[in-house]
């Protein structure tokens, strides 16, 4: 059985054709699934409004912790 994707949510969304034409075109142009560009579309948004949750930054793999003795 195929482990099920915690990370991501479904949900429908009701969009008019003449939109939805729109998208599908540039989704084409730009080598996406239309699903793809609207994630894309959406992640941009909330990225350029500051809306997304601040992310941690990791250390590089030639970083190391301090000692602690």
């Amino acid at each position: 059985m195929a482990k099920k994707d915690t990370t991501t949510k479904s949900f429908i969304l009701r969009i008019d054709s003449a939109t939805m034409d729109a998208i599908e075109k540039w989704a084409a142009d730009e080598f996406r699934s239309t699903n793809g560009q609207l994630q894309w579309i959406i992640s941009e948004a909330l990225r350029r409004n500051r809306r997304l949750p601040k992310q941690r930054k990791e250390k590089s793999a030639g970083e190391e912790a301090p000692a602690t003795d």
